[in-house]
């Protein structure tokens, strides 16, 4: 993961240089009219495990860092002589200190430590859960029965649903993270045990048995837990699977569903890694006989294409395997109808199961590629008001902490999706429709990765859910919409103040704990860092081998440090004596200056590159929730606008 991963090291630099104009940046920057986009990377993006990018080795130093282990080595300030005075840019252990003051870096702090002994709220880089229970009497003895093997980024779904059973039923587990294949290399302690480097893997840690499968797995810790809990813990309460002797009927609809499930799956594959049928009735490139010949041989017309005949632009049809798949998401819409609640199974209606978690995972990715790559917005009841039902399931599913912890966002699967699927194929109408969806996915529209931010997102809804971890909602009095501080919606407060500052303020949280080594990681995007030799994996820009410019590092270092400064405010307007200045907004000129005058005219091209590298691997939820995130990718783009508008 970008922020935790490298060691500390220590890069003392005092630079002193003339301060210039930023009147014309402040007034572009706010009137939204640039000059020039910070969204014009050379270099496509990836959300590859950044974990990865060490090579193996190396991977195993760095497996498990905590925040005791990261060394809080002192570093020179950067002094900055400017036309008013003399500016200080803080260190990163001084940054640290300041957003640990803040009421959101205190509370971030506390539930770090908790993570460590397997408490603490759920966190996809949990290395242990334990809960409110141990597997043995002893309350010392943090060992637990099993061990789960998943992966480091996040991105495999079978994974992703074996976690949110465990994190739901609460289940005592330690927990490995192993690359996938198509970011990194299996380490081979790993491949001794799971030859063929499938992931999840479930380890019995006193026999050395260990189980693939993830319905397997899943289905295994309900049976293994139900029998080993006694009635007096709450969890058993939480029945993940119904019973086939006690439950029939549930369990029958039970079997049906995993069915189901399989069909919706094949269906979407069909769909989304098939060329479709062009519209017979069209004659526009990309449609008809001749669209046809162009899928088969390779030139047809992509969804990237400019495509300035709004005739041409067929939104209203509806290839064949398009229909196949929509009447296969309304069988699912049609089986969450007829049930008391919002899930898929009756026998409960507080919490999800299994086979909710099941489904989950891939139509988290399902409403990725279909928005990116055919046009398709699965969450609007505009167009697709038949699918009532699972929008109110997803919502659902998005008021539990656990879900939050591994939800991903559609950049995050867009980059994820072809190197384990293959690549999608691009639809064959809503020409308009991908294009906008793929500007606003990919922080290239003016609305996203942009300040001032939306207070929600169109495509992916931000709120309908718990949008931040509780300790952070906690911290800053922010409650749900039914008056509390756990599962529910946020609607009301996604526009206020505090929620604006708990975003802000966990990003810069993440920034700061590690900031060195984030600045070592960006300038790897500086000239000289893509020059070493590098094996290459499926994932678009994932070179674990890759190594920074070193001619770089000083400068993107000082720039992220402004950056940090600049997002770091207070709570409240008189907390901390923090800058007096309303978050998800355009930093001062004074801050647009520091960053302008702290980058020489001959490294701009290299520090922007840098930045974008950065920008572009801040991957959800492996390094933030997108609620923050967003906040990240967005005060990066700042800081590239105000470089590029000098070069």
């Amino acid at each position: 993961m970008i922020f935790s991963f490298f060691r500390r090291t220590n890069i003392g630099i005092t630079t002193k240089i003339t301060i210039t104009a930023t009147a014309l940046l402040t007034s572009l920057y706010a009137g939204r009219t640039y000059s020039c986009q910070a969204f014009s990377s050379s270099v496509s993006s990836s959300s590859s495990s950044l974990f990865s990018l060490l090579p193996q080795q190396q991977q195993q130093q760095y497996r498990s860092p905590t925040l005791s282990s990261i060394s809080t080595s002192l570093r020179m300030s950067t002094t900055l002589t400017t036309s008013t005075g003399t500016t200080t840019i803080p260190t990163w252990d001084e940054l640290q200190t300041r957003i640990s003051s803040t009421s959101v870096g205190k509370a971030l702090n506390d539930d770090s430590k908790l993570r460590l002994v397997g408490k603490g709220s759920p966190n996809v880089h949990s290395k242990l859960r334990l809960f409110d229970s141990n597997d043995t009497s002893d309350s010392d003895n943090t060992e637990t029965k099993y061990t789960i093997y998943r992966d480091h980024a996040g991105w495999c779904p079978y994974c992703q649903k074996t976690m949110l059973l465990i994190e739901a039923k609460e289940i005592p587990i330690t927990i490995e993270l192993i690359n996938m294949r198509s970011y990194g290399d299996k380490s081979s302690s790993f491949l001794r045990k799971v030859p063929n480097g499938l992931l999840p893997a479930l380890e019995n840690n006193d026999s050395g048995k260990v189980t693939l499968d993830s319905a397997y797995i899943m289905e295994f810790l309900e049976n293994e837990y139900n029998k080993n809990w006694n009635g007096e813990n709450k969890n058993i309460k939480k029945v993940m699977v119904p019973d086939s002797r006690t439950q029939p009927e549930q369990y029958k609809k039970y079997t049906k569903l995993m069915t189901l499930e399989r069909e919706l799956f094949s269906w979407w594959c069909t769909f989304m890694f098939r060329q479709e049928q062009p519209n017979p009735s069209s004659s526009s490139s990309g449609n008809g006989i001749g669209g046809l010949m162009g899928n088969i041989f390779g030139n047809n017309k992509s969804s990237n294409s400019n495509n300035d005949d709004g005739d041409n632009d067929d939104d209203n049809y509806v290839s064949p395997t398009m229909n196949g798949f929509l009447n296969c998401l309304e069988t699912v819409d049609l089986a969450l109808s007829t049930t008391k609640g919002p899930y898929f199974l009756d026998y409960t209606t507080s919490h999800p199961t299994m086979i909710d978690f099941v489904f989950a995972s891939h139509i988290e990715r399902m409403l990725a590629s279909c928005a990116y790559w055919k046009g398709m917005n699965l969450r609007s009841p505009e167009e697709y008001p038949k699918l009532k039902n699972l929008r109110k399931w997803m919502d659902s599913l998005e008021t539990h902490d656990y879900y939050l912890a591994y939800k991903s966002d559609y950049y995050t699967h867009v980059k994820d999706i072809p190197p384990q699927y293959g690549p999608s194929s691009n639809g064959v109408s809503r020409f308009t429709q991908i294009q906008d969806y793929q500007n606003s996915i990919e922080g290239k529209s003016n609305s996203s990765w942009k300040l001032p931010l939306d207070d929600d997102d169109s495509l992916q809804p931000l709120y309908n859910g718990i949008p931040l971890p509780k300790p952070v909602l906690q911290s800053m009095n922010i409650q749900s919409d039914n008056g509390g501080s756990g599962i529910g919606s946020y609607k009301k407060s996604s526009s206020t103040r505090e929620m604006k500052v708990a975003c802000q303020l966990m990003a810069v949280w993440k920034l700061s704990n590690n900031g060195s080594n984030i600045s070592k990681f960006a300038a790897r995007g500086g000239p000289d860092g893509s020059k070493n030799v590098r094996k290459t994996f499926g994932a678009e820009l994932a070179d674990p081998y890759a190594k920074s410019d070193t001619t770089f590092i000083d400068t993107v270092d000082q720039v992220l440090r402004i950056v940090a400064t600049s997002m770091i405010i207070g709570n409240n307007d008189n907390e901390n004596n923090e800058q007096n200045q309303e978050p998800n907004s355009i930093p001062g000129s004074e801050f647009a200056s520091l960053v302008q005058n702290s980058v020489p005219a001959d490294k701009k091209k290299g520090v922007i590159a840098s930045l974008e590298y950065l920008r572009d691997r801040i991957g959800v939820p492996r390094d933030l929730p997108l609620a923050s995130a967003r906040y990240l990718r967005a005060y990066l783009n700042w800081a590239i606008d105000v470089l590029k508008l000098q070069q």
